[in-house]
């Protein structure tokens, strides 16, 4: 049992009764697909939402590198028209503007579209789906490129937004959607990247399959290195002869039959390696505290919710975390009721370990708090498993 992610608690409703749902996966046995019973509506979660994609700024560099390849490989220019879908805080359009090439973000949650629009992105604030797609094109605004980037894990119906892409793009148009990879989410034991705002987890051959369905193609794919490890897949109308499908997406596909991520048995040895890795995690928790240890916690993402509330990690085992978006400020985080403060309360505190919860940009959080081995403070990396970094 879990609250929703992104859920985080001003002080006055700390007393209030907090809605709980189970957070149980199902696997389809016929097309593989990963996926949540949907509890709750996109409408619900999105609608005003506390995640902006521009304060992690290795995202924010992925997505000007995004820009620039696309830019190069597809030949945009100023005729061009790019759509974004959950297009945020204009985290990567802004990259489109300041190349005069015209675009459009669709993003349904108010607060951070309004961030968008302050930074001259045109953002339409809606949510995506087959009409949309449909409206949009009926008014001559197909799109050269359409860009995803994790967002199909959060979309409800899966269908309607597929068949939403498949009207919005030209005939000669590219597809590219970002999603965390299903294999390195197993392998690597992401298991706090499951949370009810995320509806559905995909392999290439689930991917594929959803695609298919709706005339479209994945042609090529990349493997990346975010949030854990994500594909980038290319898709084009599948009329659309002039891009033969590539090796890369040959070899992935083979890669994950190989692996069995087309037979349910598979994925039935995931659950003990997350139990596993709950009670090594409780176990290093609870040892600093016996030993008058202070453990305060770095960023307040989604997946730190899921791993807290599944270990039971409260206050007495966190005294809070820090976080460097200004909305989280003064809150606290859902079920758990950890204190969020603004980063320089790590500082004041001193403390000795401190937990990084967005595991996936440790590199980058771990340099920015070099000082903090000044005062003979480590690191927690809670995942694969948790680990003491010196």
């Amino acid at each position: 049992m879990s609250p929703l992610c992104e859920s985080f608690l001003p002080a006055d409703k700390l007393n209030h009764m907090e809605p709980f749902y189970p957070l149980h996966v199902w696997v389809c046995g016929s097309c593989f697909l990963v996926q949540l019973e949907e509890y709750v509506s996109g409408e619900e979660i999105f609608t005003e939402y506390a995640y902006f994609s521009s304060y992690a700024s290795s995202w924010v560099e992925h997505a000007e590198r995004y820009v620039r390849d696309m830019v190069d490989r597809l030949r945009l220019d100023r005729q061009s028209f790019v759509v974004e879908l959950a297009s945020n805080d204009g985290y990567l359009l802004q990259w489109f503007v300041k190349r005069g090439i015209p675009c459009l973000g669709i993003e349904p949650a108010r607060n951070v579209a309004k961030a968008a629009q302050d930074k001259g992105v045109d953002t339409l604030v809606r949510f995506f789906d087959e009409a949309l797609g449909a409206s949009l094109a009926s008014e001559g605004r197909q799109a050269d490129l359409i860009a995803g980037n994790n967002v199909l894990a959060q979309v409800p119906d899966l269908n309607s937004f597929v068949a939403g892409i498949r009207n919005l793009l030209k005939p000669t148009g590219t597809a590219t959607l970002e999603f965390p990879h299903l294999q390195r989410l197993v392998e690597g034991n992401q298991f706090d990247t499951i949370y009810h705002e995320h509806f559905s987890y995909f392999s290439l051959l689930s991917v594929e399959r959803i695609l298919a369905a709706h005339e479209l193609t994945v042609f090529d794919v990349e493997e990346l290195w975010t949030h854990g490890g994500s594909l980038r897949v290319f898709a084009r109308h599948a009329a659309d002869r002039s891009r033969p499908v590539s090796q890369r997406v040959l070899s992935l596909r083979e890669r994950e039959a190989r692996l069995g991520y087309g037979k349910i048995e598979s994925y039935r040895a995931f659950q003990p390696r997350i139990e596993h890795t709950k009670r090594r995690l409780l176990e290093l928790l609870i040892r600093a505290r016996e030993e008058g240890k202070r453990v305060v916690g770095y960023g307040a993402p989604g997946k730190g919710n899921t791993l807290l509330n599944f270990c039971g990690i409260r206050s007495d085992l966190c005294e809070f975390t820090v976080d460097r978006n200004p909305y989280k400020h003064g809150r606290f985080l859902p079920g758990t009721h950890i204190p969020i403060h603004p980063p320089e309360r790590l500082d004041e505190a001193r403390p000795d370990y401190v937990l990084i919860l967005p595991w996936n940009f440790k590199d980058e959080i771990m340099a920015q708090l070099a000082h903090v081995r000044s005062w003979g403070g480590k690191f927690i990396v809670p995942i694969p498993e948790a680990t003491v970094v010196g």
